[in-house]
């Protein structure tokens, strides 16, 4: 009784903040439990030489050994590294520029657009865990081996579009962007679906009285897009960015040799020590990235 006396004692803000508390409790429990723990767990285990037995785990504090050994001497962990953020570097600015083009079509009246936006999205659902697991029998490894046998003539078109982009005068290294983008594009596609949403989510937001001004004054639609559309939805660049960074680095072939070696080969200490350095490189790339968008982005009071 005391206590809901108590309670009904208190001010509103202090009762938003109490309902605000127990709103994030669940997450907060899950993330001490399921998160914080193994996260903690995982660093003790790469400053250690684990061994695993019938009696359990047997730990001695090892030092720097594990990431020493990780950086220096085996093999595969420097190269996955590499590839892994040399794809990221690649397939992020495609991906994010493809999903705005995309997101920007898709938003416009014309009939059927509602099975268009609904295409666009298919990718994902196809990509997606379950259908995923499924074996060779499954749409996505048709999908697979339609385009490895697509190979050989998307590489002839490919090097026939190098060719007329080297005569028109593009520099070779852009050259060379493109036309990975041209043999990346089933990747790209199949991992716009969430941003093409978020940016069509966004660009429908914009006042149309913005756009019905900007007509007044002369303006055409490539002006329109560049002076209203384009700054209206760079905070969504921002997210997207980060989104798919993470998204990149989340399943590739680093994350397998992190899980080979700790649940194949039972080297725990060396599995945690090169998921904390793959760890402290996202992250590093995440706050780069971080820093160099926002300084564009522009926020609408």
């Amino acid at each position: 009784m005391k206590s809901i006396l108590r309670l009904n004692r208190r001010t509103y803000n202090d009762q938003k903040a109490l309902m605000g508390f127990f709103y994030v409790l669940p997450w907060l429990l899950g993330f001490i439990f399921f998160f914080l723990i193994p996260l903690l767990s995982s660093l003790r285990y790469s400053l250690s030489s684990v061994q695993a037995n019938s009696d359990g785990l047997i730990i001695h504090f090892s030092g720097l050994q594990n990431y020493v050994e990780a950086l220096t001497v085996n093999t595969e962990f420097n190269r996955s590294l590499a590839d892994a953020i040399l794809n990221m570097v690649i397939n992020v600015p495609l991906i994010v520029i493809f999903s705005l083009f995309l997101a920007v079509l898709l938003n416009q009246k014309f009939i059927g657009r509602s099975l268009a936006r609904s295409i666009f999205f298919l990718p994902v659902i196809l990509a997606s865990g379950v259908i995923l697991s499924l074996e060779s029998t499954s749409l996505i490894q048709a999908v697979n081996d339609q385009n490895a046998g697509a190979g050989a003539i998307q590489g002839l078109g490919t090097f026939e579009l190098e060719g007329m982009m080297l005569d028109a005068g593009l520099s070779e290294w852009v050259v060379d962007y493109l036309s990975s983008a041209v043999g990346r594009i089933y990747d790209i596609v199949s991992q716009s679906g969430v941003q093409i949403l978020i940016f069509l989510a966004g660009i429908q937001t914009i006042s149309p009285q913005l756009y019905e001004a900007s007509k007044m004054e002369g303006a055409t639609g490539y002006e329109a897009f560049w002076k209203i559309t384009f700054p209206m939805v760079s905070p969504l660049i921002l997210v997207n960015a980060i989104y798919t960074i993470i998204d990149s680095f989340s399943n590739n072939a680093m994350t397998d040799l992190i899980r080979e070696t700790g649940f194949t080969q039972f080297n725990f200490g060396l599995s945690s020590a090169m998921a904390w350095l793959y760890f402290a490189a996202v992250a590093l790339i995440l706050a780069v990235s971080s820093y160099l968008i926002s300084r564009k982005v522009f926020y609408y009071d």
